[in-house]
């Protein structure tokens, strides 16, 4: 099937997107580089201090936020609380559930991180904006498949 002339929009749409989106991931990696933390120990960090009051910050939760294998979130969680970013500790009423929290090194790390990355963010929003609106526009409103 022959592209159509929406497809072809529908797919400069999402390529911009992508271009966009991943702008400002290498901008993020860069920065938490700059800050002496790999990348996903960022992610890490904003993570354990993100999740909603009533969310149980755990290995579990930490790897299906960061869409990692379980044994790998354990290991970037030994890292961080090897590094001072992070206390892992076990839940009392189950001690096979092991708990995060942020150090005062870890917050203040993030603090740092956060704000330059609204900045950012804020700098780049309309073209993100922008960019997200151009496919939410289509709608499921393509007429067949991608080749």
């Amino acid at each position: 099937m022959k592209p159509t002339s929406v497809d072809k929009q529908l797919t400069i749409a999402l390529a911009a997107f992508r271009a966009d989106l991943r702008r400002f991931l290498h901008y993020s990696e860069l920065a938490a580089e700059k800050a002496g933390l790999l990348p996903q120990q960022h992610q890490l960090l904003l993570q354990v201090a993100g999740a909603p009051a009533d969310t149980l910050v755990t290995i579990a939760y930490i790897a299906e936020r960061l869409q990692l294998q379980h044994n790998s979130a354990v290991e970037l969680c030994k890292r961080c609380e090897a590094a001072g970013l992070v206390l892992r500790d076990k839940l009392k009423e189950n001690r096979r559930f092991v708990i995060l929290q942020l150090t005062p090194s870890g917050k203040k790390m993030l603090g740092r991180l956060s704000r330059a990355h609204a900045r950012e963010l804020r700098q780049w929003a309309p073209e993100l904006i922008a960019s997200l609106h151009k496919i939410v526009l289509f709608d499921g409103e393509f007429e067949g498949d991608i080749e």
